[in-house]
């Protein structure tokens, strides 16, 4: 029998995302400065192998071929994050007029070509001189972002209507300032709540700012999904332990927007830590209201437990599944007694598990608790891929994570939630920030000696999904996977 493959509502928009740091090199060309991954990398035992971003994909460089292949690709929409160092060195003071250059010929080449840019403000490099004098414990930060932000709308608005301020503030804060997994390798959790809080400051103040120079434009805030289950829904323990990372991980940088307020469920859970001052009078009004959609970056789902015994001889062995945890910090602070569990079934190779329904799951919530539009900013998988002797990717296991989890957003969409694009993690193999260069999430296969892109079979079943706004069958791939694989 055969099945008729489930289509995108109409005005859906398809594309793919990259990061700056993760796929343009040039660090040291056209007037950027450093960031602060720039010196995370050079700092010894930060990231697997040494790597670093000086080169990455050479995006700096070859960002005309890579257009040229999105259009190939048939991409509707191109999702990109502009450096902050590479347009306004130090973080303050003069813009670099060839940072803004390259942006602006970047843009028109998009536009030129039928795709539609996207930008992200803030995909994580802060110039590394506002990281000196406090980085995102500091308010300063928060009133150069804003500066920034709108310089950028004053150059490009015209051109970009769709605009993020900053991509998945979770991981900026509690895992840069409270895990040290990520730049700028800070492990303390008060701080990584402190970062947080400013962080969504800023997205509030920048909006209004942003608007006031163009209101047409549409500004959101993109946070990564943890989707927490309790490991025991029959335990309440473990029903309050999912409660508390969902509150860190979610609603804490969506609920300012829609109510003004924070989880009540976060002061009391972390009362030992601190009292909340950092959250200064009037802050919270500065953020109601202030947002036009809300981006969703799904990976894996997790599975959490209360442990009374953590950290204990008494304490079970369980492996930490969220892949975010350093040294003496925390991505979670009050986590004292909660566990991630590893969840049943396959992994990718970033031991993350696969499960779309939570994306389905996850979409809903969003819509019931903010009401306001979702885009599908990030959602892939990496995997040990293998060049085959005939030049084929045959990234299958990609090809079937891509099709299980387009499948789960056309059936939020038709269950009511109102998402409005999907955009691939990612465009091509890069950066993988403390990971280096030893994940790959690419459709396109990036050789990093040569900077060869090759086509996997999942960038061609990408492209039958944007030719017939549809998902095709997994298994079908072969019959559209051209011989030899297309290279850039």
């Amino acid at each position: 029998m055969t099945t008729t493959p489930q289509k995108f509502p109409d005005g859906f928009l398809l594309g793919a995302a990259t990061a700056s740091y993760q796929i343009e090199g040039g660090v040291n060309e056209g007037g950027r400065g450093r960031s602060i991954w720039d010196t995370f990398c050079a700092t010894p035992d930060k990231v697997v192998g040494g790597d670093n971003g000086d080169v990455a994909c050479d995006h700096f460089h070859r960002w005309q071929e890579d257009v040229d292949m999105m259009e190939e690709m048939g991409l509707d929409a191109y999702r990109f994050s502009i450096a902050w160092p590479r347009v306004q060195p130090g973080g303050t003071g003069e813009f670099n007029a060839e940072g803004i250059d390259f942006y602006r010929g970047l843009i028109d080449r998009l536009k030129a070509k039928g795709i539609t840019p996207l930008i992200t403000l803030y995909h994580w490099d802060l110039p590394q001189e506002l990281e000196d004098e406090g980085g995102w414990l500091s308010r300063d930060t928060v009133d150069a972002f804003v500066t920034y932000a709108v310089r950028m709308v004053e150059e490009f608005g015209a051109d970009v209507l769709t605009w993020t301020t900053f991509n998945e503030p979770w991981v900026s804060s509690f895992v840069g300032y409270g895990a040290g997994a990520h730049a700028p390798g800070r492990a303390d959790a008060v701080e990584a709540l402190i970062a947080a809080h400013h962080l969504n400051l800023a997205h509030g103040r920048a909006y209004q700012a942003m608007k006031a120079v163009n209101p047409d434009i549409q500004i959101g805030l993109v946070n990564n999904c943890h989707t927490p289950r309790p490991w025991d829904p029959s335990n309440p323990k473990d029903r309050e332990a999912s409660a508390h990372i969902d509150a860190l991980a979610n609603t804490m940088f969506h609920e300012p927007f829609i109510e003004g307020t924070y989880p009540a469920i976060l002061k009391p859970n972390t009362a030992h830590l601190t009292d909340w001052s950092f959250v200064h009078e009037g802050d919270l009004d500065e953020m109601k209201g202030r947002v036009d959609w809300f981006g969703v970056n799904y990976y894996a789902s997790h599975l959490v437990r209360f442990n009374a015994h953590k950290g204990t001889p008494e304490s079970e062995v369980a492996t930490l599944a969220d892949g975010h945890k350093a040294g003496a910090g925390t991505a979670w602070p009050g986590d004292e007694q909660i566990e991630f569990m590893m969840p049943p079934g396959k992994l990718t190779a970033m031991g993350w598990n696969i499960d779309p329904s939570a994306l389905h799951a996850h979409l809903l919530k969003i819509h019931r608790e903010t009401g306001k539009p979702i885009y599908v900013t990030e959602n892939g998988s990496a995997w040990d891929d293998v060049v085959d002797a005939d030049g084929r990717v045959r990234d299958a296991d990609r090809v079937a994570y891509l099709e299980a989890h387009l499948k789960a957003v056309i059936n939020a969409a038709e269950e009511g939630a109102d998402v409005r694009g999907y955009l691939a993690w990612s465009l091509m193999d890069n950066f993988e920030w403390a990971q280096g260069y030893a994940k790959r999430f690419g459709i396109v296969r990036v050789d990093y000696d040569t900077l060869e892109r090759r086509w996997k079979d999942s960038a061609y079943f990408y492209r039958e999904v944007l030719r017939t706004r549809a998902v095709p069958s997994a298994d079908a791939v072969d019959e559209f996977a051209d011989t030899p694989p297309r290279t850039f």
